[in-house]
Order: structure tokens, then sequence, then C-alpha cells
């Protein structure tokens, strides 16, 4: 016999409650891996050929000011998932594990009702970075769906995992077999029922500079305009190399633009949040560096574009600092999910929107040691406003830019008589944020660069408590 409900059960019942709940966005955050902000088109570099993007960006909301907070591959996937800084989240130096019980923008998601789905270049389980297998379970961070390797530059010849240990060869251009995966997974969201939040966190452009062939081709060299502070020398890239990371860069807008198109086609483009960044840029010979883990802009400033066109006014472009940190709690914000209160980072969706305009003035930027093959620069520590960045070691000022009058920071301020006031007011900034943020210098690396790469093979640091654990037991390898 049925029986009938009465109103306030009527009301209170799941179906009436889901019916009612407002509709949360679907997000899709796509992220090439070393990928700088001067090598795209919209960010003014007229070599390189990025149409899909140039258009997304005259779509979206453009964020000038991207940065990374600590502009090496596991710190920044760490701050980007977290929302916290690295001597916070203890991902500190690249192949360690993220502790299982940190707060994460999936683990947020999922628990608001989001299907997860992770896709590419993990690098945050620590170990061995082969054969790659994260297995299911807390080690994944909150991702339900997986299609992902811990760490392979092999663009062309890798493989991956999903709920097995048994791997899934890639035998082409690595950023379109993600991509196929990428289409698969927005193809099954369309009948989940549920929103859905995925991440493809792709290899290239990260060096091995090598694009497929028919990209190779639309760049020629000798054709290359070099940056100013560009430098040639051995061990340096040179234009063909530079050639080759164009060429990347070309064939991941290509694949950015089947996703975009496949948003279209499934009739979801309006209520997705769509956000293009990076987690680092390279400095391609400028200032006579390579690779990345320097306070330099082609180090720091990376892509930043963000598109939902049910919320945000495109076609703008907004110059507030917007850091690794804030990548979480501000697309928490834009879903309107709550923030885990363990967030060190800001939510600015209220700023993206044009709802507040306080925001911070300045960003805050951590390298903890020098890494093998990558500078002998010690650790350092780092300010920057949107006219002046500011880094120093522990024991001395390093530089201090105008990056208004001088762009290519080409002029270090640091030691001129006639900065000293600047030099002061950047140093209470960086003391501010070190102490706001709980940074200490104790976290210096004080081991010789030679011994740097052999640390996580022979004392296998492969996960953040074990590293921290052997500090503790050698003090005198960290700063007090």
């Amino acid at each position: 016999m049925s029986q009938s409900l009465t109103r306030r059960e009527f009301l209170a019942s799941p179906a009436v409650a889901a019916a009612a709940a407002p509709k949360r966005p679907n997000i899709l955050f796509f992220m090439p891996d070393q990928l700088r902000a001067h090598s795209v088109g919209f960010m003014g570099n007229e070599d390189v050929k990025t149409p899909t993007l140039d258009r997304f960006a005259r779509e979206s909301l453009i964020l000038k000011n991207t940065l990374a907070n600590t502009p090496v591959c596991c710190p920044a996937r760490a701050n980007i998932l977290t929302g916290r800084y690295a001597h916070t989240n203890g991902m500190v130096a690249n192949d360690l594990r993220l502790r299982e019980s940190e707060p994460g923008l999936a683990k947020a998601l999922a628990a608001a009702g989001y299907r997860t789905g992770f896709i590419g270049k993990w690098h945050l389980d620590g170990g061995p970075r082969l054969p790659g297998f994260v297995p299911p379970g807390p080690r994944r961070q909150g991702y339900e769906f997986w299609a992902a390797n811990q760490c392979s530059h092999a663009h062309f010849n890798t493989q991956y995992f999903r709920d097995t240990p048994d791997p899934i060869p890639i035998r082409k251009f690595e950023v379109e077999a993600w991509t196929d995966v990428g289409i698969e997974f927005l193809r099954e969201s369309k009948t989940d029922g549920r929103p859905f939040y995925l991440t493809i966190q792709i290899g290239p452009p990260h060096d091995p500079y090598k694009a497929p062939p028919e990209y190779s081709r639309l760049y020629d060299p000798a054709r290359l305009k070099m940056r100013k502070n560009w430098q040639s020398g051995a061990n340096l890239p040179g234009p063909a190399q530079i050639a080759e990371y164009y060429g990347m860069i070309t064939a991941i807008d290509d694949q950015f633009a089947r996703l975009l198109k496949t948003l279209d086609e499934l009739g979801m483009a309006e209520d997705t949040i769509v956000l293009f960044s990076s987690d680092h840029g390279d400095m391609l010979g400028s200032q006579g560096r390579r690779l990345k883990r320097k306070p330099w802009e082609e180090s720091i400033l990376v892509p930043g574009v963000i598109r939902y066109p049910r919320v945000l006014r495109g076609g703008r472009t907004l110059d507030c600092p917007f850091t690794h940190v804030d990548f979480a709690p501000t697309l928490l914000g834009l879903a309107g999910v709550p923030v885990p209160r363990q967030m060190q980072g800001i939510d600015l969706s209220g700023v993206f929107t044009g709802r507040e305009k306080k925001h911070p003035d300045s960003a805050f930027f951590q390298i903890f040691g020098p890494f093998q093959g990558d500078g002998t620069e010690d650790a350092w520590r780092g300010v920057r406003t949107n006219r002046y960045i500011y880094a120093r070691f522990e024991d001395h000022p390093w530089v201090l830019y105008d990056l208004e009058k001088d762009p290519y920071q080409l002029r270090n301020l640091a030691g001129e008589p006639s900065a000293k006031g600047l030099r002061e007011e950047m140093e209470r900034k960086l003391k501010e944020w070190m102490d706001r943020t709980g940074d200490a210098w104790r976290f210096n690396w004080k081991e010789p660069v030679e011994d740097k790469g052999r640390l996580y093979r022979d004392r296998a640091f492969y996960t953040v408590e074990e590293y921290l654990a052997w500090l503790r037991e050698n003090p005198d390898k960290a700063v007090k």
C-alpha cells in the first residue's frame, strides 16, 4: 500500500533537494609543463603560433600576473593542488611524495559531489619516476578517474596507467594521447549526472625540446626573435631548441582546440570553468640561464587565462597577482564549494567576477636549495609586486628589478645605493610574507650540487616525512 508524503517530507526528499541546489559548474584545468608566459601569442610573442589560445584569451579573463610560488615541478604541483606553500605542505624538493593528509582541490570537489579526474604527469608520489603506477586510494589525493604516470619526458614513447599496474603504451606525441583520454572523460561526464573536475597535466613543452615534425617545420630558427636578455653559450638553448619549443606549443594549441570543441559539441561550454596555466616557465637562455627555479620573469611568470561564460565577463585583463596557491581556493570559490581552512592561498573569485576590488599587492616565492643540472644558486626567497621584484639569499640580497622601466631585468638594483629605500621596502614585504606564512630559512639545503641528485637514490627520500626525518638526524645539513 503506497503512503503519501506530507509537504514537509516532500520538500525534504533528496530529489527535491537536488533540484533546488544551485548548479555547480564543471571545471577543466589544462596545464602544460614548463610553459613560460612569454611564449604564447596573447602575451605578446609574435613568433609563436597559438591561434586557439589567442582566441580563447579574447573570450576569457586574462590574468597577466599569474605566478609560480615555487617554480619547479613537484613543489609547484603540490602548491596548486593543496593551496598551501611548499614549506607547509612539505614538498620542498622534487620527487617527494605528497602527504596523504594534505587538504586538496580534488578532495574538496569530490566531497561536494564532483566527478574528479586526473590525466597526464602526476609527479607527486615520490620514489622512482618509472614505471610510474600510482595505486587507487589515498595516494591519488581525491581523484576518482585516473590515467597518468609519475613522470616521463619521453614525449613520443611513454606509458601510463589506470587502475592496475599494467602499462598502457603511448607511441605518438603524448599531448595527443592525453587529449584523447580527456575527450573520453568529457563524453562520459555528459551522462554521469555529476559536475566534473578534470585536470590534464601534460609533459611538453618541457625539455627535451623536440616537436612532431609537422610542427617543427613551422619555425625557422634563423628567423626567430630572441628576447633582449637572451645569451648564447654552452649548454644553453639556442634558436634551434627554441624553435622546437615553439613547435611543441603549437601542437599543444591544436590539442587544446580539440578539448574546447568537445565542450561545445556536448553543450557544456557555458557551464564549464576552463583554466589554462603552467607549473613554471623556462629561462631558455635568458640571463644566460636554463630551465627554472630562478627569480626572473621567464621562470616565474606563466600563462593564466580563465573562461566561465555563465559568470565571468570575457575580453578583460586583470593585473592582480594570481599565484599557484590561489588556484585551488579561487576555483572552489567560483564553484560555490567551501574552501578548506588549511589552505593558505586567496580566493580571488570575487575579484574575477567584479564583486570585490581588494586583493594582495604582491606575491611570495620560495626555493629551498640547488638542484643538479639547474644552476648552483642556494636557497632563496622573493617577493614581486606589479612593478618590482626582489629576491635574496639568507645572508645577502640577490636581485632587485624595476619591471616597469626594465622589463627584461637587465639592471640589477640590489646593490645600488640609490635603490636603498626601495630595497628596504621590498625587504619589509618579504619579511611580512615569511612571518605570515610561517616560513623560515631552516629548510635551506646545504648539500653540494653534485650530491643533490644522489640524495633521492641513496637515501630514498620518497616521502616528505622521510626527508624531514633525515634533516632532523643531520642538522648540519640545514641552516639553523
